[in-house]
């Protein structure tokens, strides 16, 4: 596997590489994520799992059942530094869902309202702005039966909560 991008934790004790572009992009704005981020949603860029690898080190893992699918978040992280690298998720197996922020490129990923998923925009905070063209769903992009769920797509920008 050829590495088109690389990360890494902030004390640089844990690194990864992935190939190729993300499937897609969730910006999620659960209260798990922004726990887990200390912010207002996390930006996670999922790739396939065969086009990632780590690189250097061992992650330490963080089991965490998901209040919004039911299943079982494994957050891999840095156990020296505590950075949160990436996800992988008990309902989609063959995905991994690095936490952009660790990328050492995080502009190098098209994050376009096309490209992207804005989820569980029910829990956002009142002060996040939401781009024109988004894709907003009030949870996640399935529901519970597994179908697709229809977003509502923004004509204009929007701040939550105004």
């Amino acid at each position: 596997m050829s590495a088109d991008r690389e990360g890494r934790c902030l004390c640089g004790d844990l690194t990864y590489a992935v190939a190729g572009e993300p499937a897609t992009v969730t910006v999620c704005h659960c209260r798990f994520c922004q726990r887990a981020t200390g912010g207002a949603y996390l930006v996670d860029a999922l790739f396939k799992r065969d086009r990632f690898r780590v690189t250097k080190g061992t992650p330490a893992r963080y089991d965490h059942l998901s209040e919004g699918s039911g299943n079982i978040v494994h957050i891999q992280f840095c156990a020296r530094c505590g950075t949160k690298l990436w996800l992988e998720f008990q309902r989609f197996p063959q995905l991994v869902g690095i936490y952009a922020g660790t990328l050492d490129d995080p502009n190098g990923i098209d994050r376009s309202p096309a490209r992207t998923h804005y989820i569980f925009t029910d829990q956002a905070a009142d002060w996040t702005v939401l781009p024109a063209g988004a894709r907003l769903y009030p949870g996640d992009t399935t529901g519970p039966d597994g179908q697709r769920v229809t977003p509502l797509c923004l004509t204009e920008a929007r701040i939550t909560g105004a």
